[in-house]
This record gives C-alpha cells, structure tokens and sequence, in this order.
C-alpha cells in the first residue's frame, strides 16, 4: 500500500512539472495568475531593469518644468544625427572644393577685441595673416578661420570661452561648419577629459592636439602637437644635435622625470613607471607634490618619490640621454614630446590610441619608438636591441622633424594648411618622401615640381644630376640707357662657355633697350627681357629659365670664360649650394652691439655675392652712397629652385625691404639657401685682379659697414639678420 502511494505521489509531481515547463502559456490564463504582473512579464529582461531604467529624473528635468530653452527631443535626435554625420566628413562630402578653384587662399575672421583671446591663439591667427596663404577678402578665401578662441575647451580653465555655438550659429559665413578650420589644444574636462568641445562642430575641420584615433577622421582632420604658451611665433631655437655630426654617447640609455597621478585617468600608466628604474641607465622619476589635495590620496611611495624626484634636474636629464618616455598625461599628448624632439631625446610614446602629429604626412617610425602602455616591462629590452647606425638615424630625424615643422608656431600652423592644401590638388601634392627628408615639405614647393629629380636636394637619392647647361641672367640699369663696353664684353666672354645655353638681359632702366643691332652677336640665344627697377626681379622664376644652374651677373662683373667653366664644373658637384668667387664674412660687433660684414680675406666666409654666382633658380645689383667704395663683382651659381622660393616663400615684406633699400639681395638670398640646406655656400679661386679688389677694406657695399675701425656708417641689412 505505501508503495502504491508512493508511485501516485511521483506520477502527480510528474504531470506537474510537465505540465509547467510545456504548458505555462495555457496555465497563464487561468484566474490564480493575478493580471497585475502582465506588465512585469512583457518588461524583458527583467533582471537588467535596474540598469536600463533611470529610477530618478535628470536634475534638468526637474528645473523649470516645460521651460521652452531646453532642447526638444526634436532638436536633441537632429544634434545627434548631426554628430553622426559630422564623424563620418571626409573632404568629398563635407568640403566645398569650388571655394579653391582660384587658389588655396585663408580669411580670418575679424577680431573681436571686446573677447579675450589666449597669446598661443593669437600666435595662430598671426601665423595665418602673415603668410602667403591669407587673403582679407572672405570672397576668394577657401578656408576660414574663426576669430573665436577655441584652443581651450576644459569649462574649468580660465581661457575657456562660453557660448561659443551661440556666436557661431549667428556668422553669415559659417554653413554649418563647411571649410571651416578650428583650431583646439585641450578637450573635456576632469574626470574623463573627453574629447568633447562643448560646440556642435557641424562639417567643419579639426587641428586638435591629442587626437584619439578612434575620433580622427582620417583625410580630414589634422593631428596637431601640444605647444606651450611660451612656443616662439617664429624662428624657434635650434635642435640640441647639430646638422651632419655624430653625438657623444649618452650618460643614461632611458630616463623620466614628471607627475605621477594617484587617481583618475592617465594614472596607470604613470604609477607603473617606477617598475622600470634601475638608478644606473634608467632613471624613471615621479613626484605626488601636485594639484591641491595630493596629501589626502598619497600611497606609501609617495614620501620617497619626491626625495629621488629632486636628485635629477630635468634639463640635464634630456641632454643626457638616448631615449626619454613620452607617456600620456590627463589627456594623450603632452609638452614633453617637442622637448624631447629638440633635445635628440628619442621619444618612447607610450599613450595607446593616439594619433600623433601631421601622421598624414610624417613617417615616425623614423624617429620615435612607439610603445604600448600594458607593455611597459618590455620597453628597456626592446631599446637595448636598436643598433647603434639605426639609433643615430632616429636622433637626426629628430632634429629634422623639430627644425622643419615644430620649433615654432608659425611651422606648425604652415604644415597643417600645406597638408589640407595638398588634398585638395592630389596631383600636385607632396609625395611622403618629400616630407621626411631635408629640406621638408614646407620648403619643396609642388607649384614648381613634384619630381624629385627638379629638385638641388634629391640627386643621390634620385640616381640623376643636374643639367650640363647654364642660363646667364645679366641685370643691367645702366643710367643713360645705353650699353657699355665693360657690359658687351661680358656677355662675349659667357657666350664663349662650352656649357652655356642662352643669355638672358634683365632690362631695369626706365628708357627702353638699345634694338637688337647694338647688341652683340653671341653663339647663343640671347633675350632681352623688360624689368622693373626692383632689385628682386633678378631672382624672379621666369619661364625663360629652363636649365637647372643659374649665372647671375650685373653690368660690372668682369669675367673670362675659363672662370666661367671653372665655376660651372664645381657647382655641378654641389648644386643644392650656392657657388662663386667673391666672400663676405659677417661679425657680431660687440661695442655697437650689431652685426656687420667684412670683405677681408680670412678662414671663414657665410656669404658669397650673388652678382656673379651660380645657383638653382626658384624665384639685384649693386647699391650704396655716392663715392662709396665698390668691389668688383664676382661670380655665383645656384639652381633655379631657388628663384621660386625667392619669389613664393620668403615672406612679402622681406622683398619689400630690400627692393627699398635697393641693396641687400645677396644677404636675403644666402639666408635663404642657408636656411633650406643648413651647409654654407662655396668659394672657388679668383684671378690675382680679384683678389687685390676683393682685399680693399670696405665702408660700404650695397650699404654694409665693416668692422668699426673702417667706418661708423649703420648698414641698413640688419633687419635681415638673425637675432
């Protein structure tokens, strides 16, 4: 009997539980499954309802209720979508190209001298008004810039400008951000230091340091480095290696030395860095002693991080030391990453996600070690492996990386315009090899070529030379307007070379030329072309000008034809420098407190006269006070890429100044070689009669004073000197 009660009771239990687990649907339906949980039943998945639903309204919500300045939900799904599809710009679809039909020009808009504006904000602006991409007229302008300071968009900083989309919004020009360039340094704020601009960007471009590449929209934004406030407008100091040498080898293999965060974002990394210090070639300093209350969230490593902290001084550590750490701070970039480029510090970066300066542009595999931030322990094994030929390759890219786009602020903004300009005209842009290789991107101009084999700098590279030919340019301004004799028998001696190619008169008188039957009969064509009385149209890139070597003359240089050749025969073998006779020296006068040039025959020269010199063109005569003493002229050669720079690069006024003064052309073009090659120009041997002209002392030439004891007179060339 139990045990038939016992196999009833089971069957029971059985049909239950089946009835359950395939039946409940029907079970539901019956009157003892109360109705009030059908709510509960359709909220799925019940066990998460904590963390999909607010079970609290929005302190927002609960201000003001209906107040009509909060957005609509309208207004909020339209912001978002236009987030949406501002992250997807690319410049095909967010940029109006039409704008640049007429050239790659920059409108600033007017400053509001009401709003404040940060110095490093106003170093940008000015970098832009003051070169050649700028245009005052928003009609022909191709890109805009806004007056408004956006660089710092943490609300708790004091340069933090508050309705900024407001203003935006009421600019005619603006269009909903379509070639627009906004320009930022530091995004969000504490504790997650998004990078959020509190503004609606709208289609608009981005040259935002720190980018994360998650954010960046590649071929449309622009990585930018993180510059100080004190980062120079222009000229910059120079890297700590110098061009072509070899450093000492360095006191420490690896070094740090900077905060170490306790909480918040960018701390773990930094906390770690103490694991690879050894105190002999690794030094990996922290210090707690910052922010406001540091002491109440120290660790037990704090008190013995700032004694070690004080034993290093910063600066020594940098000049002192192969590879510098460069890991991420509160937000991915940091100041020390240009310091370390200056110092020929190889920077470590450990700062995953960041995409890293001009990265569009920059090769910088080349010169930095790019690392990731859970591989911390890995680093000191992975650098003890780069030889030695592949450490000194990284040091000097540095240095060129630094000199090129990154000493001063004005380098920095002319590379971000270059590189959008660049996308805009795919077939005249800048292959990657010009931008990782001396001179620079910024200095090889695509108006001109896109071949390395135009250029004086990449023969080696390029496996080719320069042309065996040379265009003589002679600037004559003779007074009356007739040719002299001392001018005829110049342009016989040239034409007389074996490698000359065509004569080319620059006509600077106001009285028209002689006609062509007072001009001599030459075994080469010979131009005549109409000028102005500007001495910098001598170096102008006339289309005439089709060899690579360039003899420029005045209407005084005297010359034979061996001195010709002999000077053509060594510019070939150096054509990225100016070659010629005549050398000036300059000083640096101590009692007057200014710079000064000599012709006296001594060990050094830094100029070379370019009234009678060979160069490469790429876009003057003689000047000074009546009865000045005069030298005779000389020879000079250089490449025809340096008309185009003369003309393109240099900045406007500078051309102003020296078509001025009517004198100073051959300083302004030896800055400018100087500039692009950082190597000096050559000198080749004179006949006895030049020397003995040449080793005159000299009061004036083109109004340059020598020393003080041949003359008191100021020179009006300083302004053109570096300081």
């Amino acid at each position: 009997m139990q045990t038939r009660k016992k196999y009833i009771f089971l069957t029971f239990l059985a049909s239950w539980l089946l009835l359950f687990f395939f039946g409940r649907e029907q079970l539901r339906r019956f009157a003892f499954f109360p109705r009030r949980n059908a709510a509960a039943r359709r909220s799925w998945p019940r066990w998460a309802d904590r963390t999909l639903l607010h079970s609290f309204a929005e302190p927002r919500e609960l201000q003001g209720g209906g107040d009509t300045a909060q957005p609509s939900p309208r207004a909020r799904r339209a912001a978002q979508l236009s987030r949406s599809q501002g992250s997807r710009c690319r410049m095909e679809s967010c940029f109006d190209a039409s704008r640049c039909q007429n050239g790659f020009k920059v409108f600033t808009y007017p400053r509001e001298h009401s709003v404040p504006m940060s110095e490093s904000y106003s170093k940008i602006l000015s970098s832009i008004e003051r070169s050649r991409y700028y245009t005052p007229r928003p009609e022909e302008a191709c890109l805009f810039v806004l007056s408004i300071d956006t660089l710092d968009r943490d609300p708790l900083s004091a340069h933090y400008v508050r309705s900024v989309e407001q203003r935006i919004r009421s600019f005619p020009l603006w269009n909903s951000g379509r070639n627009h360039l906004i320009f930022n340094l530091y995004a969000g704020t504490w504790p997650n230091y998004t990078e959020e601009l509190g503004f609606d960007i709208g289609h608009a471009m981005l040259a935002k340091a720190s980018f994360h590449s998650k954010n960046f929209r590649p071929s449309f934004d622009v990585s930018i480095p993180l510059f100080p406030r004190e980062h120079p407008q222009s000229g910059g100091q120079s890297g700590w290696l110098h061009h072509n040498s070899v450093p000492p080898k360095k006191k420490y293999l690896l070094v740090f030395k900077g905060k170490r965060y306790l909480t918040g974002i960018g701390s773990g990394t930094r906390n770690a860095l103490h694991h690879i210090h050894n105190g002999r070639d690794i030094v990996s300093l922290t210090t707690c002693r910052h922010g406001k209350d540091w002491e109440r969230h120290k660790d037990t490593r704090c008190d013995q991080d700032n004694v070690d902290y004080e034993k290093f001084d910063y600066q020594e550590l940098l000049h002192n030391s192969t590879f510098c750490i460069v890991p991420r701070g509160r937000r991915l970039g940091s100041f020390r990453f240009l310091e370390a480029l200056q110092a020929a510090c190889i920077p470590v970066l450990l700062s995953d996600g960041w995409e890293l300066p001009f990265s569009e542009a920059i090769d910088w595999g080349k010169a930095a070690v790019v690392g990731s931030e859970r591989l911390l322990l890995q680093i000191p094994s992975t650098i003890r492996c780069i030889r030695p030929e592949r450490v000194l390759a990284f040091q000097q890219q540095t240095q060129f990386l630094w000199d090129a786009y990154f000493s001063s602020v004005d380098k920095i903004v002319h590379t971000t315009l270059e590189i959008i300009r660049d996308r805009l005209l795919l077939h005249r842009s800048r292959s990657r090899f010009l931008w990782n290789a001396l001179p620079g991107g910024l200095l090889a101009l695509p108006d001109f070529s896109t071949h390395l084999g135009d250029f004086p700098f990449y023969y080696l590279q390029h496996g080719s030379g320069p042309s065996d030919k040379f265009t003589a340019l002679l600037r004559a301004a003779p007074p009356l307007g007739s040719l002299s004799q001392p001018t005829l028998r110049l342009i016989q001696a040239v034409s007389r070379s074996q490698y000359c190619a065509q004569i080319l008169v620059l006509w600077s008188c106001e009285k028209p030329p002689p006609p062509s039957g007072m001009w001599p009969q030459t075994a080469v064509p010979l131009t005549i072309i109409q000028g102005r009385t500007k001495l910098s149209d001598r170096f102008f890139p006339y289309a005439a000008i089709r060899t690579d070597a360039v003899l420029s003359l005045d209407e005084h240089t005297s010359l034979s034809t061996s001195e010709v050749d002999f000077a053509f025969v060594v510019w070939r073998s150096f054509p990225e420098r100016i070659v010629g006779f005549s050398a000036w020296s300059h000083f640096w006068d101590p009692e007057q407190k200014r710079w000064g040039y000599t012709s006296r025959w001594t060990n050094k020269l830094s100029i070379v006269l370019t009234t009678a010199a060979f160069y490469h063109r790429y876009p003057g005569g003689w000047g000074g006070p009546r009865g000045a003493v005069r030298l005779r002229p000389a020879l000079l050669i250089l490449h025809r890429y340096y008309h185009s720079l003369f003309t393109e690069y240099l900045p406007a006024g500078l051309r102003e100044l020296v078509d001025s003064l009517a004198a100073c052309e051959d300083i302004l073009m030896n800055l400018l070689v100087a500039a692009v090659t950082k190597l000096p120009p050559i000198k080749v041997t004179q006949w006895k009669q030049h020397k003995e002209a040449a080793s005159q002392p000299v009061g004036w030439r083109a109004g340059v004073q020598g020393p003080p004891s041949w003359g008191q007179s100021p020179s009006p060339c300083i302004p053109l000197l570096p300081r």
